[in-house]
This record gives structure tokens, C-alpha cells and sequence, in this order.
């Protein structure tokens, strides 16, 4: 579905991404995994337009070059930051309306499955979301996301500050849109939930890819994880 090959990406003249190079098949959730500076946020941002980049971008064998954010987003591309960025002075239900394309006839998603999956949204779908619980606004960001009906999920750091049972949570979560048929692109340092629910790891260093293969050859590869996992 993804296909991403040499791919350089600038801020200004600072050169950040040397050549990153690697695929993401349909249903798969690959984990992106690196320590902070690797490169790991800006490989999302290149890929749905919001940095200037060089090489190879390649989305269902079209390009993606000279493609806007919005534009990228409408060919089923969907992107949850890491800022967990959300409309806080609209209700959650408006949040998740604004996330919906078209009238949603025919996506995979819809109100009820959002709540369901999160009770606690249901719970709060008349608050405003400026008020709500980092936990609170990391759900209604990754729901809003699915509401576009995307093909692909390319989620920043979705655990961060979260407590231990709403990290479990998530990882719930990101099975549940493999089993619907969506391709997943997790950006993590935690090693376990990437570890447990990923089919393949990439590492990040220094703007490349260091590894590429599965969640075992990466466990059983101790010299990749003390140089540029472990911290």
C-alpha cells in the first residue's frame, strides 16, 4: 500500500531524513521505533506532506509528490499526531463529526463503534474537549482519525503519558483496526506494546533505517537494541 524509498527529508537546510527506505503491506501493523531525534515524527510528516522531501513516496502505485496535507488525507491516509491535537472549545461528538467524510454512508465506522470502543467518550460526548484528560483527548484524537475511514493509520507516540491500563487499552485498539482490514504505522519508544501487536519493526537512527525485520529477530538482536533503543 506504502511504499517509501530513499526518501530525504529538510527542515530549512537542516537535512533530517538520509534515505529511509520501507513498505507497509495492507492489514499490517509495522512499528516505527527509534529514539527521540531519530527521525521517527518527521518520516509521518513527509509522508502526509507536511515537510519538504525528496524521493520516493508512493501511495496504492501513485505518487505522492507535490500533494497537500488534505489531499494526502483524502486518498485514506490518516494521521494522528503526537500533540494529540483536538478543537477545544467543540464538544466531543462535534470533534468526531468534523473527522467524518461525506455524510459516512458506507464507511467502516461509525458513532457507535467509536463509543463502544471507548466507553469513556460516549461518557463525556457533550464536554468540550479542551477540558477533557490527556487519556481523553488521546482517544477522541485516534477516533476523529478513524471517523475519514482511512486505509492506512499513521499514529505519533499514542501511549505517551498515558497511564498502564489505557496503554493497554490502545493496543486493543490498533488490533481491532488490523482485524478491519487497516493498515497501522505506530511511531513508539515503548518496546512493549510495538513489541506485542506489530507484525514487522523498523528502527530509526540518525535519519535511516538501522533494522527492518520482525518483533523476534529484534528481540534476539541485542547489539540494534543497546545502540539505539535502549536509553
Amino acid at each position: 500500500m506504502l511504499k517509501v524509498q530513499d526518501l530525504h527529508a529538510y527542515y530549512g537546510k537542516s537535512h533530517v531524513l538520509h534515505g529511509v527506505s520501507f513498505d507497509v503491506r495492507p492489514g499490517e501493523i509495522v512499528a516505527l521505533l527509534g529514539r527521540n531525534g531519530s527521525g521517527r515524527s518527521t518520516t509521518a510528516k513527509a509522508i502526509m506532506g507536511l515537510v519538504h522531501w525528496e524521493g520516493g513516496l508512493d501511495w496504492k502505485g501513485q505518487t505522492l509528490a507535490g500533494k497537500k496535507a488534505y489531499e494526502v488525507a483524502h486518498l485514506g491516509l490518516g494521521y494522528v499526531p503526537e500533540s494529540r491535537d483536538v478543537f477545544p472549545n467543540l464538544t466531543v461528538h462535534q470533534n468526531l463529526l468534523l473527522g467524518q467524510k461525506g455524510s459516512g454512508k458506507g464507511s467502516r465506522w461509525s458513532f457507535d463503534d467509536m463509543y463502544q470502543m471507548f466507553p469513556r467518550l460516549k461518557e463525556r460526548q457533550h464536554t468540550e474537549a479542551g477540558v477533557m484528560s490527556g487519556g481523553e483527548q488521546q482517544m477522541l484524537t485516534l477516533c476523529r482519525t478513524l471517523m475519514g475511514d482511512p486505509d492506512l493509520i499513521i499514529i505519533d507516540e499514542p501511549t505517551e503519558g498515558l497511564a498502564p491500563k489505557i496503554v493497554e487499552l490502545v493496543g486493543e485498539y490498533l488490533k481491532t483496526l488490523k482485524h478491519k482490514g487497516i493498515s497501522v504505522l505506530l511511531i513508539e519508544q515503548k518496546l512493549t506494546i510495538a513489541m506485542h501487536i506489530s507484525d514487522r519493526a523498523l528502527v530509526m537512527g540518525h535519519g535511516s533505517i538501522v533494522f527492518d525485520g520482525t518483533p523476534d529477530g529484534l528481540r534476539a538482536d541485542a547489539a540494534i537494541r543497546k545502540e539505539w533503543l535502549e536509553v
